[in-house]
């Protein structure tokens, strides 16, 4: 099992990365790479799956 400051980190390094994705979408967007784009909302989705999961955790310590 896994610390609540182990979790916290997770958290922290999670949105960090999401807000970094997000950067990217907008550029690939403007670009014109929609395939691209397509899979890098999927990732989206699955950071903010795995975000709520970790929220999770950390409410049932």
């Amino acid at each position: 099992m896994q610390t609540k400051s182990q979790i916290q980190y997770q958290i922290t390094e999670l949105k960090m990365d999401y807000m970094n994705l997000q950067g990217d979408i907008e550029k690939l967007e403007s670009t014109g790479h929609n395939d691209m784009v397509t899979k890098a909302e999927q990732r989206l989705s699955d950071m903010e799956a795995r975000l709520a999961e970790l929220n999770k955790q950390l409410a049932a310590l």
